[in-house]
Parts: C-alpha cells; sequence; structure tokens
C-alpha cells in the first residue's frame, strides 16, 4: 500500500483526481480533497500478478472549462512475493 499525499499547489490549479493506467496492477482508493487543496489517495496492489503502472494526477483551474492537464505522474512497478510451494 501506498499512501500519497499531493501538497496544494501555488498556481490557481486544483488536483482534480487520481488514475491509474493499469488497474488490474495498482488500485486508487481513498481519494480526498481538502479544503487548503492537500489531495490523498491509496494506491494498492490489485492483486498476485506482477507488473507496471503509471499513477496520474491532472490539475485544473476550478473556474475554466476544458479538460484538466496531467500535472503529477508516478511510475509504479507491482512485484510479486515469491510463492513458497
Amino acid at each position: 500500500m501506498i499512501s500519497l499525499v499531493l501538497r496544494p499547489r501555488v498556481d490557481d490549479k486544483r488536483w482534480t483526481d487520481v488514475r491509474s493506467s493499469a488497474p488490474v496492477f495498482v488500485v486508487v482508493t481513498g481519494w480526498r480533497l481538502d479544503t487548503d487543496g492537500t489531495a490523498h489517495a491509496t494506491l494498492r496492489c490489485a492483486g498476485t500478478r506482477g507488473g507496471t503502472a503509471r499513477v496520474t494526477a491532472p490539475a485544473k483551474a476550478p473556474d475554466v472549462a476544458g479538460a484538466a492537464r496531467i500535472a503529477f505522474t508516478l511510475d509504479v512497478t507491482v512485484t510479486p512475493y515469491p510463492r513458497e510451494g
């Protein structure tokens, strides 16, 4: 499990969410945005298989139309424990 904490941004943008490119390996849970702009999420291994996922967090100004842009990227590699037989 990884606890991800994104500090408030210094520009006028806010974190919008956290996404995993491969939820079969890394699942994002517990997303919340505090009133001060700090974002929190928990990243969990989804199963027993190994693989990689790119975790991204977009940000955008709250009063501007359009899509949010990726402002944070974290590459995660999941390595399963060896099985004892």
